[in-house]
This record gives structure tokens, sequence and C-alpha cells, in this order.
């Protein structure tokens, strides 16, 4: 949490008690949570937080990159990383797990080529099934 706290004051961020626990929460589920998930994970905890200040904490760390946001058909997910990584995502539950996954540098010079454009990094969303 040290890591955390530092890059947000070295953003510039003011580290509020708001702030705090929302980013305690994400980095201690270490799972993609709606606001709306966080609000009540909070509150059950015996946290006083309202809606508007977990979607405000929510906004400005997705915006200053100190956190990930991913946008689904059942609305957005965030999540305690920041860096470049893919995601799985579980075809029954609807579950996500994080994935670090490195291209083979063939596959991506044939991307290049196919497309005409030079891949500067990128990240990959698998859907599957748990195997029997």
């Amino acid at each position: 949490m040290d890591d955390v706290y530092r890059r947000c004051r070295d953003l510039g961020m003011r580290l509020s008690r708001q702030r705090r626990m929302v980013l305690d929460l994400l980095w201690s589920e270490k799972s993609h949570l709606s606001a709306r998930d966080i609000f009540e994970k909070l509150n059950n905890l015996g946290r006083n937080i309202g809606h508007t200040s977990v979607y405000q904490n929510l906004e400005a760390l997705q915006s200053a990159g100190v956190i990930e946001c991913l946008d689904r058909a059942s609305g957005r997910l965030y999540g305690y990383r920041s860096d470049p990584h893919s995601h799985l995502t579980c075809a029954e539950t609807g579950d996500i797990r994080d994935l670090d996954v490195e291209l083979p540098p063939e596959l991506l010079e044939q991307i290049e080529r196919h497309t005409g454009y030079c891949i500067e990094s990128y990240t990959l969303h698998l859907t599957g099934r748990p195997r029997p």
C-alpha cells in the first residue's frame, strides 16, 4: 500500500480518508469491482462513505492512471492494477482474472505487416470456461 500511496502523492493527489479506503479495498480484494460493489463492501465493513465520494475517487484515481477501469456491458469495473496486462473472463460467471501475457515477437511482426501499424503496447481480452 505504501507504493500506491507514494504514487498518489507523487502525482499531487490528496490522500483523503475516503480515497485511502477505496485504495485499501481495491488492493485487498485484488479483483474487478463496480462502484456499487465498492460502496457496499466499504459500508458493510463499517466505513461510512457515500456513493458520490466513491464515484469521485474512482474517477480521479482512474484519470491519474493509478487504477484501471474496464468498460463492460454491465457497467464499469475497477481494478487495482494500472500496468499493461491482459484479462481472462469466465463465460459462466463473468469473473475476470488478470493475466501477464507476452506475445511472441513473430506474431507481433505478422500483425504489424498485416495492419501497417507499429505495435507499441497491447492487451488481450480472452473469454473461456473452466476445463471439466
